[in-house]
């Protein structure tokens, strides 16, 4: 893929301003030898065809990087003359070449976490052991460290990706790729055994090449879920053990060997993929059931497999050393349950208890996937019986005999108890209160006010009032679907569920008519109380601004506050600026949420309420303001699809990730990490920026410009691949972000805040918002995540698919978008007192710089695929093809979704 340049060529000489920090010379070191495979590879498996096209498209590009007149002009010639095979074998190319540079990025990743735990001297930012050093100088001692972590609770929630469902086999080869990188590193390897692994590496990429990596067909619900229990199986699972192990590690670096803390399970993790009414109206109560059979299946196997592991490692004999009554005593008691189990055990293992124990709690989990007689009831049975080895080992000088691996299978027990994954159900509100007005013979229900629905509500709650109209067709399969969740709760425990998501939640009717519907469908206690989490979801700017006022009634509504005592007197709220967001700028939304966290944790607190804001934008990480929004200790926070594999793809990142997240939500609880407001003004003036940013936004965002986002960016294409039309997808379900950003626009991002900045800086003077920037968290890392997407948008190339809306709306619209990008450039880097955008992070800068000459021909082929694909009225399956991997390759090259 790389040829050599030479060194006296105008782009050499630019090029070669990309400067590699000592630390970085290894990555460079690793894409350097990768390219050179990929170049191979496609000499090899496409001919000199192929590779000469992919040579001239990527040195056009890097040319037209450089200003080069006609550069342009004979990259875009270039890719317009391909035929749609051809598109698809360059646009793989260039795809290919992106993975096994993130592949790349994946190894130095690990290989500077490396580097830093061999330095005692240095801490990672956000590691563990930074993390309790802050604490310890804050004064933290042992036994307040102990409380701190009592009260922490980390929940990513895992979504579908909006496009790709890759191949496990391929997700597999990626790991495999990652893996031999890490072991090339080795220097006591051998030269045969270095070749050896290049080799290996070869034949990994070779094999991608060859293997279709998502299947051809629209997404199904299953496709989404196997996508995401890939990572969950083979990488999380794993993980569990190690994350808790480097915080043990961490205290007693920071504190000393002395140090006793009890570290509590804190991780726990959650999905919508099975359980999204609101996006996939096909779903159903079978839907759900399936969701959660596999997911007991597949983590069965693996407690299973453990245990064989366990039974191989803890070989000890009675000869040799006792065990605790405990273990005697549970063999007895499962020979008599199991008789056929213990009489088949071989007489070599007779006196081998532990080993014996192992074999028959095996015995019990395949009565559990059985549904057999004697099966464990709860995760919890399945623990003690754990826990009985681990103590036996502990009193009987087993600590280093064994001991470890049954700890790591607890933690991960603990962690998963026999469900895997909780299920949040998702719905609309309207839905909801369609199906009760049914039910009550009210035809006019849903023009009622709130005031008078929750009145009904409340009185058909208290009164226990069944439904006074037989239910329909609708109905049932709501009713069907409360009925799936109370079956989940009973068989794989009550985390199997998470919550019920009330979409566009308006009023206390909303949350009242999800409790009156599973109370009809049978999903209650003994006294009458659901054993439901009612989430309200607000996820536009009117619905964060309405928030404050609608928990306030809901904290005092007499029948709610009941059932949420009887739920603990915990209540979560859903707050986000939704995927689809369309209607205001990224700085209303980012401080409407603000505002909402703000208001939202008063009124918990006068409630006496404990509370949890779950954030539905953003990660663990504490992009999107979800790291301004931990509340008591709790994160929840979605991990979406398309950044799944990049946080959790490799073992060794994805203990990173939520290394991250501990120490996010850790210091927050400490009060180590204030996003107080110390000047009283700085409220005033992001207020003023918001409506200044709105103003703009709304001014873009006319009757006409919707149609300019569907000509402009491949969101119809996304929609096949999702299965659907972009007819047939509602607005709120329209991935609006995604799509602007394989058009590298990334509109959304950024759009109006230059001109809310350019305001607030002359209404206020430049060094107050300096100050501001300075000295508030939240203002900060607005200003940081949009510099970030300035960066990563390139309206070159944007105005390529701007032309694809026609003359009239790319006349009206693109200049529109460069005046306020060009703007928002010039107003950030003064804020910032910056020359150029991400010049305080060179990494990131050089990472973009050198993506996009390889990015760039993948855009323009979209854009040319799209209007002869749109010309010929959608319907070429092969260009539809081609343009699926442009989409994807996309994705992997700059790695954002807007």
């Amino acid at each position: 893929m790389s040829t050599p340049v030479k060194k006296d060529s105008p782009t050499a000489a630019k090029r070669q301003g990309l400067r590699f920090a000592e630390k970085d010379e290894a990555l460079r070191n690793d894409v350097r030898e990768l390219g050179k495979m990929v170049g191979e590879l496609l000499m090899e498996q496409g001919g000199e065809a192929l590779y000469k096209t992919v040579e001239s498209a990527r040195r056009l590009a890097i040319r037209r990087r450089e200003n080069e007149s006609e550069a342009s002009d004979k990259l875009v010639q270039l890719l317009s003359g391909l035929s749609p095979d051809a598109a698809r074998d360059v646009v793989r190319a260039f795809s290919t070449y992106f993975q096994v540079v993130n592949n790349a990025e994946q190894v130095h990743r690990i290989r500077r976490r490396r580097e830093y735990l061999k330095d005692a001297d240095v801490q990672q930012p956000r590691s563990f052991d930074a993390t309790f050093l802050q604490l310890k100088e804050a004064g933290y001692e042992p036994e307040a460290v102990e409380k701190l972590l009592s009260q922490l609770a980390i929940q990513p929630v895992f979504t579908a990706h909006p496009t790709e469902t890759t191949r496990r086999t391929v997700l597999r080869k990626q790991q495999n790729i990652v893996r031999r990188m890490v072991d090339v590193q080795n220097p006591a390897l051998t030269p045969q055994e270095t070749r050896a692994c290049f080799a290996n590496i070869r034949a990994d990429v070779t094999a991608i090449w060859q293997t279709e990596e998502s299947p051809l067909d629209g997404l199904t619900v299953f496709d989404e879920q196997e996508h995401t229990l890939f990572f969950v199986t083979d990488v999380i699972y794993r993980v569990i053990p190690p994350f808790y192990e480097a915080i043990e590690s961490a205290i007693t670096d920071i504190y000393g060997s002395d140090a006793q803390v009890d570290i509590p399970n804190m991780l726990h993790f959650g999905s919508w993929i099975g359980g999204d009414l609101s996006v996939n109206r096909d779903l159903s109560a079978r839907t759900i059931r399936d969701t959660m059979a596999r997911q007991r299946t597949l983590l069965l196997d693996l407690y299973y497999r453990d245990c064989q592991d366990l039974g191989e490692k803890l070989s000890q004999s009675e000869s040799r050393v006792d065990v605790d009554e405990a273990v005697r005593e549970r063999i007895d008691q499962y020979a008599r349950q199991f008789p056929g189990a213990h009489g088949s055990t071989p007489h070599r293992y007779r006196r081998m208890p532990y080993r014996v124990l192992l074999r028959l709690i095996n015995e019990r989990l395949q009565a559990t996937f059985d549904e057999g007689a004697f099966p464990y009831e709860t995760v919890h049975s399945f623990i003690d019986d754990l826990q009985i080895i681990a103590n036996s080992l502990q009193s009987r000088r087993g600590a280093n005999a064994g001991l470890f691996a049954v700890r790591r299978l607890i933690r991960r027990a603990e962690a998963f108890g026999f469900h895997f994954l909780s299920l949040d159900i998702r719905h609309d509100a309207r839905e909801l209160q369609r199906v009760v007005g049914e039910c009550m013979g009210e035809t006019n229900w849903l023009e009622l006010s709130h005031e008078v629905r929750t009145d009904r509500l409340r009185q058909a709650l208290t009164a226990n009032a069944s439904p006074l109209v037989e239910p329909n067709n609708d109905a049932k399969r709501l009713f069907s679907i409360f009925r799936a969740i109370g079956y989940c709760r009973r068989k794989y425990g009550d985390p199997a569920i998470g919550a019920m998501l009330v979409r566009h939640c308006a009023g206390p009717d909303d949350a009242l008519a999800a409790l009156l519907l599973a109370r009809w469908a049978d999903l209650h206690s003994a006294d009458g109380w659901v054993p439901l989490d009612i989430v309200p979801c607000f996820e536009n700017a009117a619905e964060l601004r309405r928030a404050p006022q609608l928990i306030t009634a809901l904290m005092e509504d007499s029948y709610y506050r009941s059932n949420l005592e009887a739920r603990g007197l915990h209540q979560t709220v859903m707050l986000s600026i939704s995927e689809s967001n369309s209607a205001c700028s990224v700085t209303s939304s980012r401080w409407d949420m603000q505002k909402a966290h703000f208001k939202l944790t008063e009124i918990f607190e006068a409630a006496d309420v404990d509370f949890t804001f779950f954030h539905g934008r953003g990660s663990l990480s504490g992009r999107g303001g979800v790291a301004d929004g931990i509340a008591h200790g709790h994160l929840r926070a979605t991990e979406h699809g398309e950044a799944v594999n990049e946080r959790y793809g490799v073992r060794a990142i994805a203990v990173r990730t939520l290394e991250k997240a501990f120490s996010a939500v850790t210091t927050a609880t400490a009060g180590l990490r204030s996003n107080e407001v110390s000047d009283p003004v700085w409220l005033s003036i992001m207020t003023d920026m918001a409506v200044a940013a709105d103003q703009k936004y709304a001014e873009l965002a006319d009757d006409g410009f919707d149609d300019y986002f569907r000509l402009a960016t491949p969101i119809d294409v996304i929609a096949h691949m999702r299965g659907s039309s972009e007819e047939t997808l509602a607005p709120e379900n329209l991935p609006w972000a995604f799509a602007w950003a394989q058009s590298r626009f990334l509109l959304p991002a950024w759009y109006g805040f230059g001109t809310g900045l350019r305001t607030c800086m002359e209404n206020y003077g430049v060094d107050t918002l300096q100050t501001m920037l300075r000295d508030w968290p939240f203002f900060r890392r607005l200003a940081d995540d949009v510099e970030i997407a300035l960066a990563i948008a390139d309206l070159g190339i944007a105005e390529h698919y701007s032309q694809l809306a026609g003359p009239e709306l790319h006349a009206h619209y693109f200049p529109l978008i460069r005046e306020e990008y060009e703007c928002s450039v010039t107003a950030l880097l003064q804020l910032q007192k910056q020359e150029a955008l991400l010049e305080g992070n060179a990494t990131l800068r050089r990472s973009i710089r050198l993506r996009n000459p390889y990015v760039d021909p993948m855009s323009l082929l979209q854009v040319s695929l799209l209007k002869r694909w749109r010309d010929d009225g959608s319907t070429n399956g092969k260009l539809l093809t081609a343009l699926r991997a442009s989409v994807n390759g996309i994705s992997h090259g700059i790695q954002t979704t807007g």
